[in-house]
C-alpha cells in the first residue's frame, strides 16, 4: 500500500505547509533525504498551544500537539517530494519547552514516534532525540523535525 494510500485509510488529510516564522524552508532535499525545518503544532494557521509542558501544558496535550507538528512535517516532506518518494523515517527530532521539574520528553515526542509508524509501518522505525528546552519559538510546547530517506 503506498504512504497516501494509508493516510486516506487512516483517516488523516495532510495540512497544507506551514509558513516558515524566519528566514529558512519547510525543506530541503540532500540526495537521498529530505530534511525538515523544526514544525510547530500548527493546525488551520493557528498554533494549538502555548507554554510549558508540566506547567501550562498536560503533558497528554502535548503528545497531542507532538502528533500535530510530526504531520505538518510530514505535509513539508510531501510538498517538497511527495510522501510516496519516502523509503523510510530515518531520524525524529523532538522538542519539549519543559517546566523544569518536567521529564517526560520521551512520552511526548511519541505522539511524532508512533504517527510516523502508522503512516509508514516498518518504514516508520526510526533514531530520535526528545530534548527539554526553556523555550520554543512562539511559545510552543513542542517542536519537531524529521530525515526521511528517499526511494531511489
Amino acid at each position: 500500500m503506498s504512504h497516501a494510500a494509508r493516510l486516506q485509510e487512516l483517516g488523516i488529510e495532510l495540512p497544507s505547509v506551514a509558513k516558515p516564522v524566519a528566514a529558512y524552508v519547510p525543506a530541503v532535499q540532500a540526495g537521498d533525504q529530505v530534511w525538515t525545518s523544526g514544525q510547530l503544532p500548527f493546525k488551520d494557521g493557528e498554533l494549538m498551544a502555548v507554554g510549558k509542558v508540566g506547567a501550562d501544558v498536560s503533558a497528554e496535550d502535548a503528545y497531542t500537539y507532538a502528533r500535530q507538528a510530526a504531520l505538518n512535517a510530514i505535509a513539508a516532506v510531501d510538498a517538497l517530494v511527495g510522501v510516496d518518494n519516502v523509503a523510510r523515517v530515518l531520524k525524529v527530532v523532538g522538542f519539549v519547552a519543559s517546566d523544569p521539574s518536567f521529564s517526560g520528553q520521551p512520552a511526548v515526542i511519541n505522539g511524532a514516534s508512533e504517527l510516523m509508524q502508522e503512516v509508514f509501518g516498518e518504514a516508520g522505525e526510526h533514531a530520535r532525540s526528545a530534548v527539554g528546552v526553556a523555550v520554543l519559538p512562539l511559545d510552543s510546547p513542542v517542536e519537531v523535525e524529521l530525515v526521511v530517506e528517499l526511494k531511489r
